[in-house]
């Protein structure tokens, strides 16, 4: 991967800490943003997504930490001499004012004349496909219309980041897919950087160019969405984004790459994707439901492969969903394409893997 120039990081979090009543929010976070980048940062509630975000527009202060913007140290700034603007889920529109004053409105503020307002305001609304909505009321609007002028009264000032704190959140799904497409468009042919919050691992999948995985106020991992899924470097990423399972066992045998290792329920194979590893040593691997291989088995077969019980079987997103019940009673998920299959509960079943599609993860030093 080629060095990132210094001119190209727009955005620069150090050492940023965080803590509200004696509890810690944020542990220590660094962050380097590139220009024109979309990068989303993905976690469950709690996790200090909204916080990160607060301190980078200015609504909160770090304890301790910078905040630098294009080189400058903002970390003291208020939130107005900041080129940064926000978007919030619940679209902060002012009832009272028709569109192309709420969309105007930053511009009014700073004097600028209305025939200026006027032609800036047609171009926010062509920008965000409202053509024609000038003189309609919030009340008048759907969820989607709403999001698209809080997003246009955002971008009028053309800020050099648009921060997005879970901006997709109340609507429904099918609007929330089309939104996720418009936003993408948007952010490219701006060419602006967004800075992106969401707890839903498939929007962060689509829409970013990296993602940060946030867990106790701390980053488990940031990489590029094929880097996060396919490569997590913790059980806890490779559980939040996607469907992993978590498999331990020991190292029985290494050849080259390919490294071999037992457990309670048999055995399998990995690649050790450049890490080093011993005979005997404590493994953890993430495997994708989607990657495995199983099939049903005698009680007597003894090759290589993971052995269980069906559990239950299910169809969903257009997948085959197998949970097979494992000897200390925890579950393994397998999936395939179709339907159904000749699978049951109560079958014995073997379950294997490509050594490339296990990951190993919570290595020491990764």
């Amino acid at each position: 991967m080629s060095k990132v120039k210094k001119d190209d990081i727009i955005l620069k979090l150090e050492k940023i800490h965080k803590s509200f009543t004696g509890d810690d929010i944020l542990r220590g976070i660094d962050l380097e943003v590139k220009r024109g980048e979309f990068i989303t940062l993905l976690g469950s509630s709690g996790c200090g997504k909204t916080t990160t975000l607060r301190i980078i527009s200015g609504l909160e202060e770090p304890n301790s930490g910078r905040v630098l913007l294009e080189g400058e140290d903002v970390t003291d700034l208020e939130p107005n001499k900041r080129d940064v603007n926000t978007v919030f889920q619940n679209y902060a529109l002012f009832p009272h004012m028709n569109v192309e004053t709420n969309i105007g409105y930053a511009l009014k503020l700073k004097k600028v004349s209305k025939a200026e307002i006027k032609k800036e305001v047609n171009k926010m609304l062509e920008l965000v496909q409202l053509t024609g909505y000038n003189k309609r009321m919030p009340s008048e609007l759907s969820g989607g219309q709403r999001q698209r002028v809080a997003i246009a009264r955002s971008l009028i000032n053309e800020p050099k980041i648009l921060l997005l704190d879970e901006p997709l959140g109340a609507l429904d799904l099918r609007l929330r897919r089309q939104m996720q497409i418009e936003l993408k468009r948007l952010q490219k042919k701006l060419q602006i950087t967004f800075i992106y919050i969401t707890h839903d691992q498939e929007e962060a999948l689509n829409m970013s160019d990296r993602i940060v995985v946030m867990e106790n106020g701390e980053f488990q991992q940031i990489g590029t969405p094929a880097e996060i899924y396919d490569s997590p470097k913790t059980a806890y990423v490779a559980s939040f984004v996607g469907e992993a399972n978590i498999v331990c066992g020991v190292v029985e045998k290494i050849d080259g790459e390919l490294v071999y290792f037992k457990n309670e329920d048999g055995s399998g194979i990995f690649n050790s994707r450049g890490n080093k590893f011993e005979i005997g040593q404590k493994i953890t691997l993430a495997v994708r439901s989607e990657n495995t291989i199983f099939s049903k088995i005698s009680n007597t077969d003894k090759s290589e492969g993971i052995f269980g019980t069906v559990k239950e079987k299910s169809f969903s997103g257009g997948m085959l969903r197998i949970a097979v019940e494992l000897s200390n009673k925890s579950e393994f998920l397998c999936s395939s394409h179709g339907i159904d299959s000749a699978i049951v509960p109560g079958d014995r079943l073997k379950i294997s893997w490509q050594a490339e599609n296990a990951a190993p993860v919570d290595l020491e030093g990764s």
